[in-house]
């Protein structure tokens, strides 16, 4: 069974940047798209940026611009790098494999811990 491990997470001021990463437990990155969610209390969890193989990304519109993600198949991480971070960011932000770079069910049924961002 694969696992995931986030971490970045953090408490950031205004207008302040994190970088989240996922780790794998082995090498399963290379050969699907790769997704950020996150997820707060009481809703679920949200498709938030996706990238291919090929490094085609999509982003949800409340990130456009704002939020990139990367990936490096050499290291089994996927990264996320949040800029200018807004009170509606919050939540804890997780990584799995989307089926589809727009959503769709999750490939591995297990999640990681996760990593919880706060903006101040």
């Amino acid at each position: 069974q694969v696992q995931l491990v986030e971490s970045g997470g953090g408490l950031v001021q205004p207008e302040g940047s994190l970088r989240l990463s996922c780790a794998a437990s082995r090498n399963i990155f290379s050969n699907y798209a790769m997704g950020w969610y996150r997820q707060t209390p009481g809703r679920q969890r949200s498709l938030v940026a996706a990238i291919t193989t090929t490094g085609i990304t999509h982003y949800a519109d409340s990130v456009k611009g704002r939020f990139t993600i990367s990936r490096d198949d050499a290291k089994n991480t996927v990264y996320l790098q949040m800029d200018s971070l807004k009170p509606e960011d919050t939540a804890v932000y997780y990584c799995n494999l989307p089926s589809h770079i727009t959503g769709g069910t999750p490939r591995l049924s297990s999640w990681g811990q996760g990593t919880l961002v706060t903006r101040s």
